[in-house]
């Protein structure tokens, strides 16, 4: 059974951006007020490189997209370490 799960999830007065993992692929969705993206990418890494290219996403919720994106890897890899 293929599951969508939503690995990271930052949302701002200035939009949001999800990084959703579905069948081995990583789709990126972010919104804000008059724009929208959505694209595919292999990996997390290529996710989240790709959206420093796109232009409507404004600095702090970019910043802040990564920086919950970062904890979300290090709290998997602690947690798949502990086990």
């Amino acid at each position: 059974m293929n599951v969508t799960r939503h690995y990271s999830d930052t949302r701002t007065a200035q939009g949001r951006v999800r990084f959703l993992i579905h069948a081995g692929r990583v789709s990126l969705k972010a919104e804000g007020p008059g724009w929208h993206h959505d694209s595919t990418h292999a990996t997390l890494d290529e996710a989240a490189i790709f959206l420093a290219a796109v232009d409507q996403v404004p600095g702090d919720l970019y910043r802040q997209a990564l920086d919950e994106l970062d904890r979300q890897v290090q709290f998997d890899q602690t947690y798949s370490g502990a086990a």
